[in-house]
């Protein structure tokens, strides 16, 4: 991913989580701080853009929805955008806060973006230490917007400009970056466009040092990703999208692969949520379009 794409997609999943605050009921995910990160034009452009593409995601969206772009976006956002954001969202928020109460020390957040949770989370200002990793552009648009929306960063807050991607996984620049204590890290929306042997030495480098109890949330995509083609298709939209972008989704795992891979990196699942699980955690009862999207699977694990 180039540097302007990191910010970008920075972006875009900003506006899912505020969309998803302003626009759904019940909340899956309640990010009250993310609208105050996106300029009004940002916000406006990106919805206009969805608007736009519409017949890519829904042939027949002109007979359904009359041209209306309100319930145009709304069904784009719901269907194809906001699913997988906002459960792996409220996901890794479930976990953070269950391993701060049993001693975790620090978060590291990578690929971190317009991530709110240390904002959000004044009362952990002493106890955890936040660390974001991403792209020093990302970075740098991130505290131009937290200053822009007069937010203090908390002095638990640490930002680090980082292609993690690269420096995490073929290099030791981790040790400088963060301590040797109990940790978790979260890797959402990254473990599809690395390759199986990248990922497993990203995660095999970044636990080298680190003590047993440390651990890992993240999201993967099951070994059906280039056969599901899911509701509307939104599935192989995913898949062709990314390869359009020039940033092809490279890895998809079996539970078997992916338990093996991170047995050889010296950790354990402590728990897995099939598409199956995340949609009766995250989405059951609901009247609207929201859905846990198929192939998509949620992770914690944990080091021995």
């Amino acid at each position: 991913m180039s540097q302007n794409e990191s910010s970008i997609t920075s972006l875009i999943s900003a506006f899912a989580r505020a969309y998803h605050v302003e626009h759904d009921e019940p909340l899956i995910f309640n990010d009250v701080v993310a609208r105050k990160l996106i300029t009004a034009q940002e916000f406006a452009d990106i919805g206009a853009n969805m608007v736009q593409g519409i017949q890519f995601f829904h042939p027949d969206a002109d007979r359904q929805f009359g041209g209306d772009p309100e319930q145009i976006l709304k069904w784009i956002t719901q269907v194809q955008l906001s699913p997988i954001t906002l459960a792996r969202s409220a996901y890794s928020e479930q976990v953070i806060l269950q391993e701060a109460v049993l001693g975790v020390k620090q978060v590291i957040i990578l690929g971190a973006g317009m991530d709110t949770f240390a904002i959000r989370h004044p009362e952990l200002e002493h106890t955890l230490d936040i660390i974001e990793v991403d792209l020093p552009p990302a970075q740098k648009l991130k505290k131009e917007r937290l200053q822009q929306a007069e937010l203090v960063i908390p002095r638990n807050l640490y930002f680090v400009p980082m292609d993690f991607t690269y420096e995490v996984i073929h290099t030791d620049l981790r040790s400088e970056a963060w301590k040797n204590v109990k940790t978790l890290f979260t890797l959402l929306g990254v473990s599809y466009y690395l390759s199986k042997d990248d990922l497993f030495r990203l995660i095999h480098n970044a636990f080298s040092d680190l003590p047993a109890g440390s651990s890992i949330v993240f999201d993967y995509a099951d070994e059906y990703l280039y056969e599901e083609k899911g509701y509307y298709n939104r599935v192989e939209n995913m898949v062709k999208m990314a390869a359009m972008g020039g940033e092809p989704m490279k890895s998809c795992f079996t539970y078997a692969e992916l338990e093996h891979l991170l047995e050889q990196a010296g950790l354990l699942i402590y728990e897995h949520l099939t598409p199956e699980e995340v949609q009766a955690r995250y989405f059951s009862q609901r009247t609207d379009n929201l859905s846990a999207f198929e192939t998509i699977h949620l992770i914690h694990a944990v080091k021995k």
